[in-house]
């Protein structure tokens, strides 16, 4: 109940404010330690960065845990309507962690900016890919836009309730940090050995809720052989699946230019295919919210059993 509770709040209400918001919190912590971190050499960059990844998971973890104990002590299991409170501020407590509606929000701006303009298209993709979208055409703008849907409905919704099905608040809170910690860290550049921790461990917890994901996203009557190919075709073991899924699943070609092709055969996405892909992001996401919900029961009554 808690994660309908997350989801409805999202879409009612969207993001908290930026001072308030725990993933703005991590992200400054990130930056202020990721100042410190050395460049070179490669032995030390890359122990530093564990050491500075590590002490911010068990300060956030460590926080979310205190707060769900606490919740849960004040209001333990029982009645109903205790049960259902308790959902309640979990929930609340939950939602910073996801953005559906930011994500969904920001796609369907790309194909409104490209009614006004190729350049309007260009500069509205560019809020949401860490590319070069100068010199993209309009296909290629939708293209991007589809593959950022894609991937980050695993990243911003999807992996953080498998986390919170398995392991409650500290594990949605401990993925968002390591998913912030890569976006932020794991790039090559200044951090290529200082973020290696941290995009490693982004690989580690996203598998399997990418691979969850991607099936939410693929038609029933495609095989998972083809769907393995195509994300295999990417340099990310993760980002591949869901979406090498949403492009077989909408039949489209998604690149990124000199880096991978998705589902080759496909033809180029046109104006209706953005609104389509968050169609088919809204319908993956209610049916892993409720394989998730199903997990989060079996999770807690095994944990209640033992």
């Amino acid at each position: 109940m808690a994660m309908g509770v997350a989801l409805l709040a999202d879409r009612l209400f969207g993001e908290p404010p930026a001072r308030w918001h725990p993933v703005v919190g991590i992200g400054r912590y990130l930056a202020w330690s990721g100042r410190r971190l050395p460049e070179r050499p490669a032995g030390r960059a890359w122990a530093a960065g564990c050491l500075g990844w590590a002490a911010g998971a068990c300060a956030v973890t460590a926080a979310a845990a205190a707060a769900e104990h606490l919740l849960r002590r004040g209001l333990p299991d029982g009645s109903p309507a205790t049960a259902l409170a308790l959902a309640a501020v979990l929930g609340l407590l939950l939602k910073p962690m996801l953005a559906w509606r930011l994500l969904r929000e920001e796609v369907q701006a790309v194909e409104a900016a490209l009614a006004q303009g190729l350049d309007a298209g260009r500069a509205q993709v560019a809020r949401l890919a860490s590319r070069d979208t100068a010199a993209l055409s309009a296909a290629q703008v939708r293209e991007t836009a589809i593959e950022t849907l894609a991937e980050n409905l695993n990243d911003s919704v999807i992996a953080p309730l498998f986390w919170f099905a398995v392991a409650g608040l500290p594990g949605a809170v401990l993925f968002r940090y390591a998913n912030t910690a890569d976006a932020m860290w794991g790039y090559r550049g200044r951090w290529e050995w200082a973020g290696k921790c941290a995009a490693r461990a982004d690989d580690a917890l996203a598998w399997l809720p990418a691979r969850l994901c991607a099936r939410a996203l693929l038609p029933w009557r495609m095989g998972w052989r083809r769907l393995a190919a195509e994300a295999r075709r990417t340099p990310s073991p993760n980002g591949g699946w869901p979406m090498g899924a949403m492009a077989l699943a909408l039949d489209v070609r998604l690149r990124k230019p000199g880096v991978y092709t998705l589902h080759a055969q496909g033809r180029e996405p046109v104006a209706t295919d953005v609104a389509a892909a968050v169609r088919r992001g809204a319908r993956g996401l209610a049916g892993c919210a409720a394989a998730l919900a199903v997990l989060a029961a079996a999770v807690r009554s095994f944990g209640g059993a033992a």
